[in-house]
């Protein structure tokens, strides 16, 4: 049964802006939310005034002093006054949680069209700035001094890892996810990364790509970003200049905060959200054309492999080593360039997801193109496997 079925009533995607990804001095948060706000709200080919809810997700978390910034969408045009408008927040998956919300707003029937805003600023504070606010997700480091902030975090899951599965060549298969992302990331304009660095390199630590937290090099790790995507959701076509995408099943899971509650590499809350959107669109991952997925890190990618069922636990590198993830493989894995390669501004990142998925689905995508794909998954994380989220796109 897909959403359509079980709600009576269709969810579009049906306008959507990107902007660059990377160190934007130039831009501000107020800038960044406008220009993609105004993007998106032109795409669907509607007027502003037909707004009826407004999402932004960003997380924040300190690295900025503007902590209230639910209304500068409605910069964009004096016709958005009084608009409904709320800031979601949930760590590196607030993106994604303000696209539900959106979601949930059109199923409640209290809005036919939402705006959705994913943004962040973060490439203005120091490092301490911004390594603390990150270790803000974290139930067991928040407030806590680190050298090596979330890379330490997901440095020991990829240890526990090594410890439950063997780590003879865990090293060379996070290179080869490093490489495949970088090299996917030359092809997307919006990207922060843009260069092919080979896999001898992402698998060798050297001066330029030194270890940050055994065993996470330098290239197993997401950039610190600026950035902003935002979508319009409806209820019908809008009548855009471009085609609709429709959003088949969505999921969304939860786990336990304290590390010591969780197992360390299974993700268990991860792989429930995409039961959930699986189950609700009614299909599997042999109806997926590709995917993009929340790589922060390297073996968060490995991890989400075995998560939405993929391969067997323990088995992930089997993906990479048969091919299954690249652009020419069976269920193509962040032909964006994923985090790793596009950069990373939290609250940004689900909702650029999102947008490049319905690109893929509408055959817009540019030089990041596949192959006429008709179904995408997007997959988004807060914290280590905390807050997942899950959709399901289709084209139409």
């Amino acid at each position: 049964m897909s959403l359509q079925e079980q709600f009576g009533k269709d969810v579009l995607l049906t306008g959507w802006g990107h902007s660059r990804f990377g160190k934007l001095t130039e831009e501000t948060l107020e800038s960044l939310i406008v220009q993609v706000a105004t993007e998106a709200i032109a795409n669907a080919g509607i007027e502003p005034g037909q707004i009826d809810e407004i999402y932004l997700g960003q997380f924040n978390s300190g690295m900025m002093p503007l902590a209230f910034p639910s209304s500068l969408a409605l910069q964009v045009s004096a016709d958005l006054a009084n608009v409904p408008a709320t800031r979601v927040e949930n760590a590196c998956a607030s993106g994604s949680a303000a696209f539900q919300q959106g979601t949930k707003s059109l199923l409640a029937g209290t809005a036919k069209t939402v705006l959705v805003i994913g943004a962040e600023k973060m490439t203005h504070a120091g490092a301490d700035v911004v390594g603390a606010g990150l270790l803000g997700a974290d139930y067991d480091m928040a407030g806590k001094a680190s050298t090596t902030g979330f890379t330490g975090l997901f440095a020991e899951v990829a240890k526990h890892y090594g410890k439950r599965y063997g780590d003879g060549n865990l090293g060379d298969v996070l290179g080869s996810i490093a490489a495949k992302n970088h090299r996917n990331g030359v092809d997307n304009p919006y990207a922060q990364l843009r260069k092919d660095l080979g896999e001898d390199f992402c698998r060798t630590v050297s001066d330029k790509n030194p270890m940050v937290a055994d065993p996470l090099r330098r290239t197993d790790c997401s950039p610190v970003s600026d950035g902003a995507a935002a979508v319009v959701l409806s209820t019908s076509p809008t009548g855009g200049a471009g085609a609709a995408v429709r959003l088949a099943g969505f999921g969304h899971a939860n786990d336990f905060f304290p590390a010591s509650r969780r197992d360390p590499v299974a993700f268990n809350a991860t792989r429930v959200s995409w039961q959930r959107a699986l189950a609700m669109a009614g299909v599997g991952l042999e109806n997926l054309d590709f995917a993009e997925v929340h790589d922060c890190f390297t073996i968060a990618e490995l991890l989400m492999y075995e998560a939405m069922g993929l391969t067997e636990p323990g088995q992930g590198a089997r993906a990479v080593e048969e091919g299954w993830v690249y652009k020419d493989g069976k269920l193509p894995i962040n032909a964006s360039g994923g985090l790793k390669a596009k950069g990373h501004p939290v609250g940004a990142t689900g909702v650029s997801q999102h947008v490049i998925a319905a690109m893929q689905l509408t055959g817009t995508a540019g030089g990041m193109q596949l192959a006429s794909p008709r179904r995408a998954a997007v997959q988004n994380m807060g914290g280590v496997g905390i807050a997942n989220y899950v959709s399901i796109l289709e084209a139409l």
